[in-house]
């Protein structure tokens, strides 16, 4: 279970005793609204961070500081997780009981990971010039990478029509063209600014923690920080109903169709994310799903035919690779998987066996600790707090007539197609 505990305003730290690794992981997640205005200098932080501090000013002196602690590893990345906009920031090292002398690694891992975030190498009151440029350049590949993988590139699309002109829309590695805006001073400033406002969430996986809070309270860079009251990062789930959905065809040097079909939840009932689990599942999560069943094995439309459930956004999402000349048929088939779900077209046994894969997806959440702190990093922003067993029997308890309640609120926001 995930310990929480607020160390200023704004900045909590958890706890997760666990004795299932040999190391220990550290994150640090900084977590503001998703904006049009930051999206890009946030991505761009996250990289530069990277490159060096005031203490070892180059990635070399970082990577050979690591080496010494018996080769422990350091990540960063960015995250969109509904609303909000998170730079990510993780370390693992080998847990102090499995050393062959005694040491502090613990206590050296949290200043390490610390120093990288909140002590960043600053040259005339700025980040350094050459570590900007390198990392702007290596950003504008990531956003031009995009369109190389199709299946991904459809996904983003589709989202980005779903959500035209609201937050979730952004595309979490921002925008080339404000790649080229961005000054050594701007980002300098935004990240003042960042980690003045942000939310700041510390998590610990690892065995014994005891003094895991007083050596994080003690920290230089913790202390250095403020109080603060983070802005709203809470998802906004309220849904219009449409009348027609939308329908965007866009065109590419590609052999196989790509279909992406964004469904919104209207229902407002109470365990709307766990019912949605399940209705997600039994509709197109698995192997014995209705898209998988009838789009793919009987009908032989797609390569693949599958959906994924947005919970924050209350959206599900369909994606399926077909034959071009195929798309009439398998929109066709799989519109009828959605009246087939609102009209009751599923059995007890259908629920049981979603139910059963969900559970074990959930019983292996607590199997790696990045997902696990991933897991309650989604908790700690939706102000849910849902233990992992708690989630388990709140998908127990999901019954016919609610997944029923629900299939009937479904509409189509936005049908996509990437063809040849």
């Amino acid at each position: 279970m995930d310990n929480a505990k607020e160390i200023k305003q704004g900045i909590k730290v958890h706890q997760i005793d666990t004795n299932k690794f040999k190391t220990n992981l550290f994150a640090v997640f900084l977590s503001v609204p998703l904006k049009r205005e930051t999206i890009t200098k946030n991505a761009l932080i996250t990289a530069v961070l990277r490159r060096g501090t005031n203490d070892m000013p180059s990635q070399q002196q970082i990577s050979e500081k690591l080496e010494e602690m018996y080769g422990a590893n350091f990540d960063c990345g960015i995250e969109k997780t509904g609303d909000s906009h998170t730079l990510k920031f993780y370390l693992e090292a080998i847990n102090d009981e499995f050393l062959p002398e005694k040491e502090n690694l613990l206590k050296e891992s949290i200043d390490i990971l610390f120093d990288i975030i909140f002590n960043p190498l600053v040259e005339n009151g700025k980040f350094k010039e050459e570590y900007v440029q390198g990392e702007k350049q290596n950003l504008k590949q990531i956003i031009e990478s995009k369109i190389d993988n199709k299946a991904s590139y459809a996904l983003e699309r589709c989202i980005e029509e779903m959500y035209k002109n609201k937050p979730y829309g952004l595309y979490k590695y921002g925008y080339i063209e404000d790649i080229e805006k961005i000054s050594s001073q701007d980002l300098y400033n935004h990240y003042i600014d960042l980690i003045k406002n942000c939310k700041i969430d510390i998590f610990i996986s690892g065995a014994s923690l005891n003094n895991v809070i007083d050596i994080i309270q003690n920290n230089e860079q913790i202390k250095k920080l403020n109080d603060r009251t983070p802005e709203n990062i809470e998802s906004d789930v309220t849904k219009e109903k449409i009348e027609e959905p939308k329908y965007i065809e866009e065109s590419m040097q590609i052999a196989q169709g790509k279909i992406v079909i964004g469904l919104d939840i209207l229902s407002e009932q109470e365990d709307v994310y766990y019912v949605g689990s399940v209705y997600n599942t039994i509709l197109g999560g698995g192997s014995n799903s209705k898209l998988f069943q009838n789009v793919r094995e009987k009908a032989s439309l797609a390569y693949t035919c599958s959906s994924s459930y947005i919970k924050r956004k209350k959206n599900i999402i369909i994606r399926a690779g077909i034959e071009i000349s195929n798309y009439d048929k398998a929109i066709e088939i799989i519109k009828q998987q959605l009246e087939d779900m609102k009209n009751g077209n599923f059995n007890d046994e259908d629920i049981e066996n979603a139910k059963k894969l969900l559970i074990s997806s959930i019983d292996s959440i607590d199997e790696e600790q990045d997902t696990e702190i991933t897991y309650y990093l989604g908790q700690e922003l939706g102000k849910t707090n849902i233990s992992i067993n708690e989630y388990k029997e709140k998908i127990q308890q999901v019954n016919k007539e609610q997944i029923l309640e629900l299939a009937k609120t479904i509409q189509i926001n936005t049908i996509y197609f990437l063809k040849d």
